[in-house]
């Protein structure tokens, strides 16, 4: 099956310890980024290895996913998540420190699994997920530290 493979980078104007206290912690995703994130329950923590149950939303439905994730502190995550929709895929939000602030290395490699999906859903998530993305997150992440 072929992946889709979304990257991309963006500078925020804050230290990078405060980007990651938000980007870590799971379970205020959906107040901290509503248009993303429905809820997120931590079902199982062992160290830095969390499982988690979320609701996520993606093109306008509410989407159950399982996340197998690794948190990296200081310099994010990485995590592996299957969704009830018929994908699952490799993520990872890691961060350096750069004079301007905090340097965001994002890349998600999305593998389609149901066959109807491959057609229309490879489309709208090569054109519009990483936009929508941005927007809901990296916008978001802006508002709150960049003073």
């Amino acid at each position: 099956m072929k992946k889709i493979l979304l990257q991309k980078s963006w500078v925020i104007k804050a230290p990078r310890q405060e980007v990651y206290a938000i980007m870590s912690d799971f379970e205020n995703m959906p107040k901290y980024f509503p248009k993303v994130a429905q809820s997120l329950r931590i079902l199982k923590r062992d160290g830095n290895h969390l499982s988690i149950k979320a609701k996520a939303k993606t093109f306008g439905r509410v989407i159950a996913a399982q996340m197998e994730t690794e948190l990296r502190p200081p310099l994010g995550y990485v995590s592996d998540n299957k969704s009830a929709l018929g994908t699952s895929g490799h993520e990872e939000f890691l961060m350096e420190e750069i004079p301007e602030g905090t340097r965001i290395k994002y890349s998600y490699a999305v593998q389609l699994e149901n066959p109807v999906l491959r057609v229309l859903g490879g489309f709208l998530i090569g054109q519009y997920a990483l936009r929508f993305w941005e927007h809901a997150v990296i916008d978001k992440l802006k508002e709150m530290l960049e003073k």
